[in-house]
């Protein structure tokens, strides 16, 4: 029989350290198992998710709507966005978040892994692997000096924007129905960016960027192309989604797309809630490997940071989709690569460690 934990899964994207900088769970609660969101140790060890990229979220400090306040109408149809956020307000939280990922891993809960070697070593094991992730470079200053001093604490994966601005260039909305052809895209110093990343072998994540955004960091960067949590605009067409001639440059790249759990990306008319069935995220999995083949798609769940199909709920849950996966005609090999093979091979060619695997 099967076990339905397996294969194990690593995970593109997660919210779990801005859920305890904001104070919505704690260290201990995901210690032991009542953590009051979509993660904690034991749920892990349930559900078989053995790690993931754990970003660093700065929520803005501007007044007015935010994305994640409209979730609870299930309202994710037009969102507006607040404006940027100031460097001496991000990277205190920032820091913060950092601090919360070194004690979780003191705490048992993560090991961080900057190879792929450690990746491979650790996801076994009890705690989590992690790679430390920048959702945002609000807290990256002009001069890179805070890059660096990032880069020395693990960061390995970086998204120039959130959604709303930056200094480095613009992001999607949450909207629907619509592209992500939405305004300009990298500026000067986002540019830049994307070669300092280059440079330090940070993976670089197009997940919220504009289209023109997306297509400034193609034409620079050196790296595979990698969105770690977005969705088929074919299938729903959602300005946070990727179109087919997006996919058709993260397939000529050699990169890879980590499918989206969050409903609001996976559902044809656009509303973020929890009664969804899983049947749309196969959709999506079938359309993301015909344009992008089985090498390059993967998982990228947005836990802790979306409402997910309620048949999944939370990391305990995973064994439904490895069953629904399954039932659709997923073999085994197929099953190994979407759950955490791809991921390994698109951060060994971005981290510069295929000669050494």
């Amino acid at each position: 029989m099967l076990d339905p934990r397996t294969p194990l899964i690593f995970d593109g994207h997660n919210d779990l350290l801005a859920r305890i900088h904001l104070k919505h769970t704690s260290i201990e609660d995901v210690v032991g198992g009542s953590a009051k969101g979509h993660i904690d140790l034991p749920r892990a060890l349930k559900g078989g998710f053995a790690g993931g990229f754990f970003a660093l979220w700065v929520p803005s400090t501007q007044t007015g709507a935010s994305a994640n306040g409209s979730q609870e109408s299930g309202n994710y149809t037009d969102v507006p966005l607040p404006g940027m956020v100031a460097w001496e307000d991000a990277i205190k939280v920032v820091i913060s978040e950092v601090a919360i990922f070194q004690r979780l891993a003191a705490a048992g809960v993560l090991t961080p892994c900057t190879t792929v070697k450690q990746l491979k070593a650790a996801l076994p094991g009890e705690p989590m692997a992690a790679i430390l992730h920048l959702e945002g470079a609000e807290a990256i200053d002009p001069e890179f000096y805070t890059l660096e001093l990032l880069h020395a604490a693990g960061l390995r994966s970086l998204g120039p924007v959130w959604s709303r601005p930056t200094l480095f260039g613009h992001g999607v909305p949450f909207r629907f129905p619509s592209t992500g052809d939405i305004g300009p895209g990298l500026t000067d110093l986002g540019k830049e960016l994307v070669r300092q990343c280059n440079r330090l072998k940070i993976m670089l994540d197009v997940s919220h960027l504009n289209e023109k955004g997306f297509d400034d960091l193609a034409a620079i960067s050196d790296a595979p192309i990698v969105a770690t949590h977005s969705n088929a605009h074919a299938v729903s067409p959602h300005a946070r989604n990727l179109t087919d001639r997006q996919l058709a440059v993260i397939a000529e790249r050699d990169g890879l797309v980590g499918l989206n759990f969050a409903t609001a990306f996976l559902r044809d008319d656009g509303r973020m809630i929890e009664d969804t069935p899983i049947e749309p995220m196969l959709r999506h999995l079938d359309h993301l490997i015909a344009k992008l083949g089985e090498d390059r798609v993967a998982l990228g769940s947005d836990f802790d940071g979306a409402i997910v199909p309620k048949d999944i709920a939370d990391i305990g849950g995973l064994p439904a989709l490895r069953e629904a996966m399954r039932s659709h005609g997923f073999g085994d090999d197929l099953m190994a690569k979407i759950c955490n093979g791809n991921w390994m091979r698109v951060l060994a060619r971005t981290w510069g460690e295929e000669e050494e695997l």
